[in-house]
């Protein structure tokens, strides 16, 4: 588990190869001083990414479509988007909707095929195979049994494209920090067991709390020099319940 300080673009390269990319830029939506994006780390994030692997990245439908060419352009491709529900939001304006939302994409490299990149598809334990209906009705005075319907388990289902996990509010260190619980999901789809994490805007470090707790290894970098050491303190205090990670 390391955490660098400094610009991720000229500290990430030289210490790949990364099994999966893990990415939460600014995304340039606010007015806000630190709200800046960040152009050029597309293209050294892929020459720092296994072939097999891939790249999350968060964002917002603004920023992807002011991106997009720089996706492109690198040497990336489009695999699916997810969506992160939160509960709250936010809104800046009296004038429209309040967004609960946030947009998580994966891409992969456009040198290698879908079929060999990592993807340990996801599910939940939720599926309703069938429901079985009596065909007589209970007597009406006596015993009455165990009811009309018995509903039986189908077993796990495909974990669907809208994820709902609460934010970090109240409890946050870094203003955009995002939910260790759904970090999770995304490290443990796309990286092997023991496989590399790259965090390359690594905020309050809950990536490498998820990786710690899933059982892969992480180097993250944050700019902030003061931020850096408060995730390194964060990530130092778990312990690795999911897996050897390294520490």
């Amino acid at each position: 588990m390391t955490l660098l300080t400094g610009d991720s673009a000229l500290l990430m390269p030289r210490c790949g190869p990364y099994d999966m990319i893990l990415a939460d830029p600014p995304y340039g939506d606010t007015a806000l001083a630190w709200d800046r994006r960040v152009s050029g780390w597309p293209a050294k994030a892929r020459a720092a990414l296994k072939p097999g692997g891939s790249l999350w990245v968060f964002g917002s439908l603004r920023s992807f479509l002011a991106t997009g060419a720089e996706f492109r352009d690198a040497g990336w491709k489009y695999a699916q988007e997810l969506v992160w529900e939160k509960q709250n939001g936010s809104s800046f304006h009296a004038d429209r909707f309040r967004r609960v939302h946030e947009l998580i994409v994966q891409f992969y490299r456009d040198d290698a095929p879908w079929s060999c990149v990592y993807n340990d598809v996801p599910t939940t334990p939720d599926a309703r195979g069938r429901t079985v209906r009596r065909k007589h009705r209970p007597p009406h005075m006596g015993l009455i049994d165990a009811g009309q319907y018995v509903s039986e388990d189908g077993g796990p289902r495909l974990m669907r494209s809208v994820i709902a996990v609460r934010n970090a509010h109240g409890r946050a260190i870094h203003p955009t920090e995002k939910p260790v619980a759904l970090l999770e999901i995304l490290i443990r789809t796309s990286c092997p067991p023991g496989g590399l994490v790259g965090d390359w805007f690594a905020g309050s470090g809950a990536a490498g709390v998820a990786c710690r707790l899933a059982g892969r290894r992480y180097l993250g970098c944050e700019i902030d020099p003061v931020m850096a050491q408060r995730a390194r303190d964060r990530i130092a205090s778990v312990l690795p319940l999911g897996g050897d990670a390294a520490s």
